[in-house]
């Protein structure tokens, strides 16, 4: 591969700022590597975290994971592709008790003949409101032009 292949990565204007230095994704050939994202919105909120009056937090699993797969579906768009195009997902989850709940919410996005997939229970996240974070590779081959260069 040669190192034109190996695109820098990305920060997109209008998502959540990512915590450290990377970038939300990186494009590599015909791959695109998304880094972990969560349910972390750009205003910093987190969806599917909600506190009362009086600071109990609700914590909702659905809602994060569908927010979380949403914010990927919008890197790999900024990518030049679609949740279709992902062949692996590594899942963080801070409590395995949520497996049921992001189970049921990702069966709406993917089916068994999607992306593969492994989910594991981690200690905590950066934040204590997330509760899942996921990272993707997508496999999205770019225009060829005519002399075999990649199209931009």
């Amino acid at each position: 591969m040669s190192g034109d292949a190996v695109k820098a990565g990305r920060v997109i204007p209008g998502k959540a700022v990512p915590r450290g230095a990377f970038p939300h994704y990186r494009r590599a050939g015909d791959f695109i590597f998304v880094s972990g994202t969560s349910a972390r919105r750009a205003d910093n909120s987190i969806a599917g975290a909600e506190a009362d009056g009086f600071g109990a937090t609700t914590l909702d699993i659905a809602a994060q994971t569908r927010a979380v797969i949403e914010n990927i579906a919008d890197i790999l768009a900024d990518a030049g592709a679609t949740l279709g195009d992902v062949v692996d997902l590594g899942v963080f989850l801070v409590n395995m008790n949520d497996f049921r709940g992001f189970n049921a919410v990702y069966a709406e996005y993917f089916g068994t003949d999607g992306p593969t997939r492994t989910t594991v229970a981690v200690h905590q996240l950066p934040h204590p409101h997330l509760l899942i974070e996921i990272k993707a590779t997508a496999y999205a081959p770019r225009a060829r032009g005519q002399d075999g260069s990649e199209a931009n």
